[in-house]
């Protein structure tokens, strides 16, 4: 058996030994949105350093565990905080948590983020659609042997973000009255902000959004199978597009900022998965 997929059973295995609930979906919280599992019916929550031989976030505002619970009808588990390739885990590790909720039984999985803002048109507080990624800047989950249990050697990444959760998102969004960009996200390494001329290569590229995380969760969900969509809330600026400096306190009071709003969007998708 595949070494990856050994230690995936094993956290299987421990997070079992806990509780017995199915999720329908799955819900990756990001930087300064992690309140939003609090808010629904809980039903067990577990600690990521309760899970035998899961990697635990190191990074300020990531509260580090499972919510299990419903959003109206539907059963959820929800990712309190997330891990991040720039914290020093192998790819592998990056993603467990994601094949992880799969393995639970999540069939759909909703990514979100905060990201800095490539396009001119962007503004900080926007909220960013994911049409498509690109993940040149970092090493693909999918290196090395394949997980057979989990699908094949050589996946089409031609629709990572599923085009019915998208339009789902966007009447959601117009039903609420909020505004909603459509973009392609690109994923680095970190945890540097990027200079401005990684910014001009990115736009080039034909980047819309810039971080740390998301696009090789969605890779490796799409290599399960599992249909997938995702939300950006721009929460600064890029290198290079405004004379301000960058720092996490920005990204954190942005995305408290318009915290409310998203609850809701994400609550309405959740909702009509």
């Amino acid at each position: 058996m595949n070494e990856i997929y050994k230690k995936l059973a094993v956290c299987l295995e421990s997070v079992r030994a806990k509780t017995k609930f199915e999720p329908k979906a799955a819900l990756i919280l990001g930087s300064g949105l992690g309140d939003y599992a609090d808010e629904i019916q809980i039903e067990q929550t577990i600690d990521y350093t309760d899970i035998t031989g899961f990697p635990v976030s190191t990074v300020a505002g990531h509260k580090g565990r499972f919510v299990f619970g419903h959003v109206g009808d539907v059963p959820v588990v929800i990712m309190q905080g997330r891990v991040h390739y720039y914290e020093g885990y192998p790819m592998s590790d990056v993603v467990l948590p994601t094949r992880l909720m799969g393995m639970m039984g999540a069939k759909k999985l909703m990514l979100t983020n905060a990201a800095g803002g490539m396009n001119p048109d962007y503004q900080p507080g926007d909220f960013m659609l994911i049409t498509d990624h690109i993940t040149t800047g970092i090493p693909s989950p999918l290196i090395g042997e394949n997980i057979d249990e989990l699908g094949v050697r050589f996946p089409d990444m031609s629709e990572v973000y599923s085009s019915v959760l998208r339009e789902l998102i966007k009447k959601e969004a117009a039903n609420l009255g909020i505004r909603m960009q459509e973009g392609v996200y690109v994923q680095l390494t970190g945890p540097a902000y990027e200079t401005p001329a990684e910014i001009r290569m990115c736009r080039n590229w034909g980047g819309d959004a810039v971080g740390m995380s998301t696009a090789c969760e969605a890779m490796a969900a799409r290599h399960m199978g599992m249909e997938v969509c995702g939300i950006s809330c721009i929460t600064n600026l890029a290198a290079g597009m405004s004379s301000q400096q960058l720092d996490h306190k920005e990204v954190q009071e942005t995305a408290d900022r318009v915290a409310g709003q998203f609850k809701q969007l994400v609550t309405a998708v959740l909702q009509n998965m």
